[in-house]
């Protein structure tokens, strides 16, 4: 029986590679072949075996919440706040059956506190490959938004590609950068998406999650994080309450936020304002140390403080926050 088993699953294989060798010529050839290998394996469905070979919108199931708390808690350093909401956000999203509308944050804070690296871990989570996944979806402001001029060709191709996308694959996801670099009134042509309608043109948008990424706000989130600090109370006191309305109004008005006097805002159609605060010398360490880890190198606690005291920090007479976060990390470490 177990030769059997390995005849079939070598027979299997060979049909899956097969499966993959015609994939790109012609569709009835490689609904044959897969349907095959379906038959001889006798225990996957042709849709298992099919997104084997090809990536397929993920079935709807609720989010490994254990997989990514652990995943944040490990690698996204000083960022208590970041860490509790988008955990219960997500969470709460997936495990929703009738979600109501789109899931929509907008993580704010200067560079290097950690906003791109969460997003690529929320990517992981929701799809096995992550940023390089079809269904997730990168729009860099200067790179794909570069023209003031060209303003309603971009918000025409944005809802297009949006639409067109979401109705491949309803739990598509969108991630905004450098959202403080885009020119205002871009985003808004995303609105109805964001909104509580059932469906637009046959097409629901429930299932989606759209996140912004910005550093509009920082300083916002700095002179809250001093006057903790300078007040003797620890940054883990600080809450989302403390923060939350002080961005939310504090983007709305600020004209290089690209969320200046957006109806996103003003119709509360963005379900969570996620403050990233400012990284201290300690959080900098960390970062160095989970980079020489992640090249396989040993920790050597000297290069851990050369690099960190290479760093600059502010406000100039405390140096509480490195400037740069941990940005420069990976290139520092370099020269050591």
């Amino acid at each position: 029986m177990r030769r059997a088993g390995r005849l079939a699953g070598g027979a299997a294989l060979r049909l899956l590679l097969a499966a993959q060798a015609v994939a790109a010529l012609e569709p009835i050839s490689m609904a044959i072949a897969v349907g095959a290998a379906s038959a001889l394996t006798g225990y996957l469905s042709y849709t298992d075996l099919y997104c084997r070979l090809v990536e397929c919108c993920p079935k709807e199931q609720p989010l490994n919440a254990s997989a990514l708390k652990l995943q944040l808690e490990e690698k996204l350093f000083g960022q208590h706040l970041a860490t509790e909401v988008i955990l219960k956000a997500l969470t709460g999203f997936r495990n929703n059956k009738n979600s109501k509308k789109p899931l929509t944050l907008s993580l704010h804070g200067w560079a290097g506190t950690g906003k791109n690296f969460v997003s690529q871990i929320v990517a992981e989570n929701l799809h096995p490959k992550g940023l390089k996944s079809n269904f997730v979806h990168l729009f860099v402001s200067t790179l794909h938004f570069p023209h003031e001029q060209h303003i309603k060709l971009y918000q025409d191709q944005l809802r297009s590609w949006i639409q067109g996308n979401v109705s491949a694959c309803a739990s598509s996801m969108f991630i905004f950068d450098e959202m403080d670099k885009l020119h205002p009134g871009i985003i808004d042509a995303i609105k109805p998406f964001l909104d509580y309608y059932e469906q637009i043109d046959g097409v629901s948008y429930r299932k989606a999650i759209f996140i912004f990424l910005s550093n509009a706000g920082g300083d916002l989130i700095t002179k809250t994080a001093l006057e903790f600090w300078r007040a003797g109370r620890k940054r883990e006191d600080i809450q989302l309450k403390d923060l939350e309305h002080i961005l939310s109004v504090g983007v709305f008005n600020n004209k290089h936020s690209g969320l200046w006097h957006s109806g996103l805002i003003d119709k509360n159609l963005i379900d969570y304002f996620i403050p990233f605060l400012p990284l201290e010398y300690t959080h900098v360490k960390m970062c160095v140390r989970a980079e020489m880890k992640a090249r396989g190198s040993a920790i050597d606690e000297d290069i851990v403080t050369r690099v960190a005291e290479e760093m600059t920090f502010f406000p100039k007479d405390e140096k509480i926050y490195s400037d740069k976060g941990c940005k420069t990390v990976q290139s520092r470490l370099d020269f050591h």
